[in-house]
């Protein structure tokens, strides 16, 4: 049989119905939100909580006291903590959102389940299996609370409605994936003190970080796994210090071929020392082959492919080479409206945006099971953890059936 859907029983969250994302209505009430951590991450997601107008952040904690003071300037009306355990003794705030280094997120998010709060932790959920199976397990059990794992592209409309695309079989058999993030930079953070310093550079630190792998490409490796309808099989990766030689052991670049059901294997690299071409995903079919850059989405298809219709209607773009037919979510709904899809920017908002408006709609419209519920962010998880094994090893890794059981 031909298309992309990999003949098998699917472990990985299945299509699901979820309400587009909706601004705010007049006697809508705001939700009162803890921040958990104020690092760099946690200020973006302090942004943008503000600007979807429909949440509100009402405490802050984070144990490093100038993060607090930076957040009372920057969010109105916020109060500090030194101590999370102290927002979640807040009846008035509902719902905590968690943005500690990956490795701190256990006991925060079972202590906040245990408290009753509906829950977004970013991803990964964790820096190992045992500690992703504990949240995923305590998130099961809290069926009445809502629990979301920031894996940003499911929530992204872009890819939701590719998704929808090549599930359909639009790209023939799939061949392969190939995806890449590139960006100069070291991640090493400078402080006053070592002991400060040594923790805002944890992801440097193999014993607490699962490097690249890990904290970047678990959302690229994610996406492979959602769109192929399947879970990693094994991995083969390799990591090395090419710029970076400043005491560290975790590698500034790395490569891995990700095998899946059906022979298809995803090729990923990820890198600190280049910028050049930044992020790229290409998932590549019999019949054609999508790429995916800067939220933005083109098809390249093959001379023998046949013909879906719409597709000669579509703008088209030109890659050295090769023309793309221009992918956007929505064009058939704009154009009813009048609205030329190709002279609109169709996603103006962060991914970050168009997850935490998913994690809001399900606290004022839900429960439905998000975009990323805590099997999605387990499955994920295991993947990044596993894929960083092989890279910090140098051999392959298999995967099976039992490891993503919770």
């Amino acid at each position: 049989m031909g298309g992309v859907l990999i003949e098998r029983t699917p472990l990985i969250s299945e299509i699901r119905t979820v309400p587009a994302p909706r601004v705010r209505r007049p006697d809508e009430p705001i939700i009162r939100c803890g921040l958990i951590g104020y690092g760099q991450w946690g200020r973006e997601i302090g942004v943008e909580l503000e600007k979807t107008g429909r949440a509100r952040v009402a405490a802050v904690a984070d144990h490093f006291e100038l993060m607090l003071t930076r957040a009372s300037r920057e969010l109105p009306e916020v109060e500090g903590y030194t101590d999370y355990r102290a927002i979640l003794d807040n009846s008035e705030i509902p719902a905590v959102l968690i943005a500690t280094p990956t490795h701190t997120h256990r006991q925060i998010v079972l202590d906040a389940l245990s408290a009753g709060k509906h829950v977004y932790c970013e991803a990964p959920l964790a820096s190992t299996v045992e500690d992703a199976r504990a949240i995923a397990a305590a998130a099961r059990s809290a069926s009445t609370q809502i629990f979301q794992c920031g894996l940003l592209f499911r929530s992204h409309p872009q890819y939701r409605s590719l998704f929808g695309f090549i599930r359909s079989g639009a790209i023939g058999r799939a061949a392969m994936v190939r995806s890449q993030w590139r960006k100069k930079v070291s991640w090493r953070r400078a402080s006053a003190t070592e002991e400060r310093e040594r923790e805002l550079n944890w992801r440097l630190d193999p014993a607490l970080s699962i490097g690249l792998a890990g904290e970047i490409g678990i959302h690229q490796i994610d996406a492979a796994s959602w769109f192929l309808n399947g879970l990693p099989l094994a991995s083969t990766g390799f990591g090395s210090i090419a710029l970076w030689d400043d005491g560290r052991e975790a590698p500034d670049t790395i490569q891995a071929v990700v095998e899946y059901p059906g022979s298809v294997r995803m090729v990923y690299d990820a890198t600190l020392t280049s910028s050049f071409d930044a992020m790229v995903d290409e998932f590549v079919g019999s019949d054609s082959t999508i790429m995916i850059r800067d939220q933005n989405a083109w098809m390249f298809k093959e001379v023998d492919a046949p013909l879906l219709g719409w597709e000669v209607y579509a703008r088209k773009d030109r890659f050295y080479r090769e023309t793309g037919v221009a992918l956007v979510a929505d064009a058939t709904k704009l154009a009813a409206q009048g609205i030329d899809p190709t002279q609109v920017d169709p996603y103006p908002e962060t991914p970050l945006h168009y997850a935490l408006q998913d994690f809001l709609d399900n606290n004022l419209i839900g429960p439905y099971e998000p975009s990323a519920g805590y099997r999605t962010g387990y499955e994920a998880t295991v993947a990044a953890v596993r894929v960083n094994e092989s890279v910090t090893t140098g051999r392959s890794v298999l995967l099976a059936a039992s490891d993503f059981e919770i």
